[in-house]
């Protein structure tokens, strides 16, 4: 199915531009990640591979840290200003909930606002991160650890958080798919061979013969439940929930009723990102104060919050899940928005009264959903974790269930933008000839 569309929107010169463009930027992000940070060892942070938070982190830059490359922020600072700025305009700051009011006008500035949030947040984090890397490599990161030196880096890793930045907005507007998530999903698509390889390696290369059998009989129980999450992911992330609509004006020629569909996951693969973004961060951070506090108690406790390699750390990473589903369904369904758009076009739900009522029931129905996909999103991320402490598997494997999560749900989308804007080049196509 896949390849069939795909070869009918190459057909279209416009959509095979939106293709060939969203390509050229991910080569251009591709290219970028290569790029060093002058002055800097990137062998040094293989003694690091091992960490939790480099892997997070890795994984939220679209694997542009391992490197250490111009781009190693990646998104990350990006992601993380945008949930500060949607949080402010809950009721917190109320300049930036009179912008979420003022529709596309107010839509730019609070973009503007996300930028430059964005921008302090890339600069702190770049120079904790460098520092923090420093002090924890045992070969070091920086040949001259200054001041002036972590300034220079700080500006260098701004500036290519600030470009990938840019580049996702370009993806979003003349391309396919959300920008964020395609930055991701490059990165991550990129890291699958060398992912392959380590497998191999470890469980076939460097292992005694007489252990290749239950090695063999190991990798196919992994490739059968990877098999089985990419199932069970495609299937929630395409499942829907249809609300029935009734027309109490109906013109000539259209139907009475009709359905409001809502995925079963509202919120997508957004929080998983947002998730990780929030939990890479503040690790590398604490990390870097572990070192140079002589290991304090206070910095130990904090660790084990934000560490994927501890019990409570977990629980923390997957209650960040599911709180920011339950707040991303309701960023991207407002029930009073949807309530009073039914209400004028004349609609109303069977049995539901409008205006108040139809917004408590949509209230309801999407607390209800996002419970389901709170759930769904937790444990397709945390199984790989939890298996990574029973089985003795490689950090880039406890990830692996994120990763899918990014790669599955960015593949759906840009899938169904396909779809959309085939079947409106059709439509439009046959008004013209009737016409």
């Amino acid at each position: 199915m896949f390849f069939k569309l795909l070869k009918d929107a190459l057909k279209v010169k416009q959509v095979r531009s939106k293709i060939l463009f969203t390509i050229f930027i991910i080569l251009v992000f591709r290219v970028g990640t290569h790029i060093t940070v002058p002055g800097i060892n990137a062998k040094s942070l293989e003694s690091l591979s091992n960490l939790s938070f480099l892997n997070m982190l890795s994984l939220v830059s679209g694997n542009a840290l391992k490197n250490f490359s111009v781009f190693a922020l990646g998104v990350s600072p990006y992601i993380t200003a945008s949930i500060v700025v949607q949080l402010l305009q809950m009721d917190i700051l109320p300049k930036f909930v009179e912008w979420g009011k003022q529709g596309e006008v107010g839509r730019r500035k609070l973009n503007q606002a996300t930028r430059y949030i964005a921008l302090v947040l890339a600069f702190v984090q770049s120079i904790g991160i460098t520092a923090g890397f420093h002090t924890l490599s045992s070969a070091k990161l920086v040949a001259t650890p200054n001041w002036q030196t972590y300034v220079l880096i700080g500006i260098l890793l701004t500036t290519g958080s600030m470009i990938v930045t840019w580049l996702g907005e370009q993806i979003t507007d003349k391309g396919y798919g959300n920008g964020v998530s395609m930055i991701i999903f490059a990165g991550i698509v990129s890291a699958i061979p060398s992912t392959i390889g380590g497998i191999y390696t470890d469980y076939f290369v460097n292992v005694p013969k007489e252990r290749l059998t239950s090695s063999l009989i190991f990798v196919g129980i992994l490739i059968i439940a990877v098999l089985i999450i990419v199932y069970f992911t495609t299937f929630v992330e395409q499942a829907q929930y249809k609300i029935p609509i009734q027309y109490t004006k109906v013109a000539q020629g259209a139907p009475s009723s009709s359905y409001l569909p809502l995925k079963v996951n509202p919120a997508g693969v957004i929080p998983v990102i947002f998730a990780s973004s929030i939990t890479a961060a503040p690790a590398a951070i604490l990390q870097f104060l572990s070192a140079t506090n002589n290991n304090a108690s206070w910095v130990r406790t904090l660790q084990s919050l934000f560490a994927t390699t501890t019990p409570s750390g977990i629980a923390m990473y997957a209650l960040l899940i599911i709180l920011f589903t339950f707040f991303y369904t309701f960023v991207q369904i407002n029930p009073e928005k949807t309530a009073e758009n039914l209400q004028k076009s004349s609609a109303y739900i069977p049995g539901v009264r409008p205006g108040k009522g139809t917004e408590e029931y949509m209230g309801h129905l999407l607390r209800r959903l996002a419970t389901v996909g709170s759930l769904f999103l937790g444990l397709i991320s945390i199984l790989p974790i939890l298996a990574r402490d029973l089985f003795g598997l490689s950090e880039a494997v406890a990830f692996g269930g994120t990763s899918l999560l990014i790669i599955i749900s960015t593949g759906i989308e840009g899938m169904k933008q396909l779809e959309g804007y085939l079947l409106k080049r059709k439509y439009v196509g046959f008004m013209h000839v009737d016409e």
